[in-house]
């Protein structure tokens, strides 16, 4: 289940980081509209997650990271969501994928489903932590298992696939 995968550690002072990282950002107002068109589409899927996972796996957490953050805040500001109320708590999910994805890949120099697995697990334990830190209440970080276990395969297996190709 290993796959040969170019990894990239790039950094900020590098013009490809700035590329991708506007790539990602692209493809994160696009997938959203897709995904919200399918009832409860964005809770269940997730979209951003995937291209962020993808992405910072291949290309290392600072390209990540800078996606993580810009990305729902330009969907912030071109259509209006995520609401306000949610983009704080996005973007620090969002933060902590990219930075567990970019430093896994560092660390193990390879792709392998069960790595991805591992870090999509390690990201959502942080990612609830820092939830209920922020809104103090549980129901929205209950809802990510319960009504986004979709979304949580969805990033498995389609940054695998992605990476594989």
């Amino acid at each position: 289940m290993e796959t040969s995968v170019r990894l990239y550690s790039l950094n900020y002072n590098e013009a490809k980081t700035y590329m991708w990282a506007a790539i990602f950002v692209a493809c994160n107002m696009i997938l959203p509209h897709l995904f919200h068109l399918i009832p409860q589409g964005g809770i269940i899927f997730s979209p951003l997650s995937l291209v962020i996972l993808a992405g910072a796996y291949k290309f290392g957490w600072k390209t990540g990271l800078l996606a993580a953050v810009l990305s729902p805040l330009v969907n912030h500001l071109t259509f209006g969501m995520p609401e306000w109320s949610v983009l704080q708590v996005m973007t620090l999910k969002l933060a902590v994928l990219a930075l567990v994805a970019g430093l896994a890949a560092q660390h193990f120099k390879k792709a392998s489903l069960p790595l991805i697995v591992g870090v999509v697990l390690v990201s959502k334990a942080i990612e609830c932590v820092g939830e209920l830190l922020l809104t103090g209440g549980i129901d929205a970080t209950i809802a990510d298992f319960t009504i986004g276990w979709p979304g949580l395969l969805m990033q498995v297996f389609g940054a695998w696939l992605i990476m594989k190709l």
